[in-house]
């Protein structure tokens, strides 16, 4: 199995026998319509899953509906709030809330919560277990908040760590958000995650084009004991 970064928050994962494509924003081209994604992984013929974290422009873009009229064999997996916010019907998809598990015996999501909108993904796929954090993370915004506001952010954030853990305490890939927009701290939710979990590996993502300073994240995850992935362009691969 091969990871795809596609574009800030969007992977894929490919196996030989399905494609998975998580939070699509933009391919990897900076055309429209172009890139890996329109290229390449709606032309493979194996089944196509598209998974979706919350509504939020740049997790989900209406156009993956689309794709259905040029793939065969599809399924969509999405955020219950996609379709409370009528950006999709209810035959389109099948939607998730935190709690819930969809399985068709190759992949297998389950729901965990959020610190913004909608879910974070817990995958089991090809032999792995597999965590897209969507918008989860340590929204913590610290110079421009209150204590207050500061501690019941971090609180939110750690109280979903700990339901996450009582599944698992181990994860093999973790995708998760290192955004330099949260200012001096903007590592903190991400040491937090590799602090409670044994990560196998760790791959940033949400940070735009801001290369140097999400992969910056290395010598803390190297530090405990966590192979990371470093990002330098769209549409780069990985063996997994």
């Amino acid at each position: 199995m091969k990871l795809i970064y596609i574009y800030h928050s969007c992977f894929a994962l490919v196996g030989e026998s399905f494609t998975v494509i998580i939070d699509y924003y933009k391919d990897s081209a900076l055309r429209p319509l172009v890139g890996l994604v329109h290229d390449e992984l709606l032309k493979r013929p194996e089944k196509l899953y598209v998974l979706s974290s919350h509504s939020h422009a740049d997790h989900f873009n209406p156009e993956v509906l689309e794709w259905r009229d040029m793939h065969p064999d599809i399924q969509y997996v999405f955020s219950k709030d996609i379709l409370e916010n009528g950006l999709a019907r209810l035959n389109d998809a099948c939607y998730l809330s935190r709690g819930d598990i969809w399985s068709d015996g190759v992949l297998e999501v389950e729901a965990f919560g959020s610190t913004d909108l909608g879910i974070s993904f817990l995958l089991r796929l090809d032999g792995k277990l597999i965590f897209h954090a969507g918008d989860l993370n340590n929204w913590h915004w610290k110079e421009e908040s209150t204590e207050g506001e500061v501690r019941e952010a971090e609180n939110a954030y750690l109280a979903e760590l700990e339901l996450l853990a009582r599944r698992t305490n181990r994860v093999d890939l973790v995708m998760f958000p290192v955004d330099p927009r949260l200012g001096q701290e903007y590592m903190l939710g991400a040491k937090q995650f590799v602090d409670h979990f044994r990560v196998g590996m760790f791959v940033p993502m949400h940070f735009d084009e801001e290369y140097a300073r999400a992969n910056a994240f290395r010598e803390y995850a190297e530090s405990r004991g966590v192979c990371f992935v470093e990002l330098t362009y769209r549409g780069e691969e990985f063996k997994i």
